[in-house]
């Protein structure tokens, strides 16, 4: 068992030793050294951006809430608002997620690319969102990475990108070796690991789509193009991240996993395979054909779908065996469990999915909420081993399920318009809600949007809280 000091004292000998027998353990040494500032500088980054996406958040609901949009501005602030929103709350917050994560699991080698990087996606950060403010242009819904076709926004998004690439970069190069004896650290070292390289063959795709696209196109047609490979790959990375969440979690909370480590990684290889499908479609298809846009989609089902099954089966029975923990790991539990519910429900959405209407963000929500949940649980795991103080009480355990819950009445609002054909990407009177149903669902979706504003608000509050208690506040041991 691959454990620090600080991961084993929920655990008494006792149960630890009956446990060996039934199942395997998932965490990762927290390093001390120059690499846990590094940490904390991308944490704080997370945190900036998901208080930036909340303010813009607020603003969305408003704009897609029957009788309270009229009181808005107009569809145009709806789009600006949307895109500033989804960019920080998804690619930066995700972003200073996996640069947290790749800090404490890469070398110390190579910390002055390290931190190149965070200041490049700061400032990168702080570009994109003045631009909504100072130069907006136009609001172009390309999926993966909406944009503000405004040279200030586009700026921010190659200084974002540079340092993306610098911490990717930085991430292979200090990657630890993970040799033919695997336990459960080797094991998430792998799958952290395997989420740079995803990273990398997305950074490739964008600049693959950049160099072939054509001139002549232009606004969404060209953004829409030149994102969806790379878009593509990149939810290989967060996928890969929320599982090494959901173990390292479980773990956490007292479960033992009966997967093992090698078919752990083994998994995590199936996934990290099929993003190597992206180059092959460049290769095989021009990339403004539908067979190109649809070997991308046939790869992302296939590896994210199989890999995932296991590991989150070899969870839910984890935590079904394991007793219910104490204060300290509360607050994990809620996020994995909820982590797992949305990211579940995102699933069976995309599913049920027939046409171009309000289902298909239902279904990305979903997963992508069940993605940040799991990077909550971590955040609240990792806070006290990055030399804050730990999270506990009511609030953080709270935290997840109202969040959670919220998110979920947000899709089901979402769902259940889509069925009447609500499009997406549209808000006020462009919405064309003609029924009593049409608008109770849109009303539920703005219901649940503001429950979740609350569960993030909530988060921001439970984190800022921690970060100005001393290190080792609340007798957990953080050595």
């Amino acid at each position: 068992m691959n454990t620090t000091t600080q991961d084993t004292v929920h655990r008494t000998p006792a149960v630890a030793e009956h446990a060996t027998l039934r199942g395997f353990d998932y965490v990762l040494p927290v390093p001390t050294d120059e690499r846990q500032r590094l940490a904390r500088g991308w944490l704080w980054l997370s945190l900036l951006a998901l208080i930036g996406s909340g303010v813009f958040s607020i603003l969305l609901v408003l704009a897609r809430t029957p009788g309270v949009n009229r009181l808005l501005p107009g569809v145009d602030f709806f789009r600006i608002a949307l895109v500033v929103h989804v960019d920080l709350s998804v690619l930066v917050w995700f972003v200073a997620v996996a640069g947290l994560l790749w800090s404490i699991n890469g070398a110390r080698a190579g910390l002055r690319w390290g931190w190149g990087a965070l200041v490049l996606a700061g400032a990168g950060t702080t570009l994109m969102s003045l631009a909504a403010f100072i130069a907006p242009g136009e609001a172009i819904m390309a999926n993966y990475i909406p944009m503000l076709d405004s040279p200030l926004f586009i700026t921010g998004t190659l200084v974002l990108g540079s340092g993306v690439l610098l911490l990717v970069l930085r991430a292979m190069l200090g990657a630890p070796k993970v040799g033919l004896q695997i336990d459960g650290a080797g094991a998430l070292h792998f799958g952290i690991n395997a989420a740079a390289v995803a990273t990398a063959v997305a950074l490739m795709a964008f600049v693959w789509s950049y160099v072939v696209l054509t001139q002549d196109l232009v606004g969404k047609a060209y953004y829409e193009i030149l994102f969806w490979g790379g878009g593509h790959a990149l939810q290989f990375t967060w996928t890969l991240l929320m599982l090494v969440g959901w173990l390292w979690l479980a773990s956490i909370c007292g479960a033992r996993l009966p997967i093992s480590p090698r078919l752990t990684v083994l998994m995590f290889v199936l996934a990290l395979a099929s993003v190597f499908v992206t180059p092959y479609a460049y290769l095989a298809y021009d990339v403004a054909t539908v067979e190109h846009r649809n070997l991308h989609t046939w790869a992302m089902r296939l590896g994210g779908g199989i890999a995932i099954a296991p590991i989150a089966l070899a969870v839910v029975t984890g935590l079904w065996s394991a007793r219910g923990g104490d204060a300290s790991t509360r607050p994990l539990r809620a996020a994995l469990v909820s982590s797992m519910a949305l990211f579940a429900a995102g699933g069976l959405i995309g599913a049920m999915i027939n046409g171009s209407n309000v289902k298909i963000p239902a279904h990305y929500h979903g997963c992508i909420v069940g993605v940040t949940l799991a990077f909550m649980g971590l955040v609240y795991h990792l806070l006290p081993r990055l030399g804050y103080g730990a999270v506990r009480g009511r609030m953080a355990t709270l935290q997840p399920y109202l969040y959670g819950a919220g998110q979920l009445l947000h899709i089901i609002g979402l769902v259940w318009s889509g069925g009447y054909g609500v499009q997406r990407k549209v808000a006020g009177s462009e919405q064309v809600l003609r029924s009593t149903a049409e608008v109770f669902g849109m009303g539920l979706m703005g219901l649940g949007g503001l429950v979740a504003i609350i569960g993030g608000l909530l988060f921001v509050l439970v984190v800022i809280r921690a970060m100005r208690q001393p290190a080792g506040a609340a007798g957990v041991v953080t050595s």
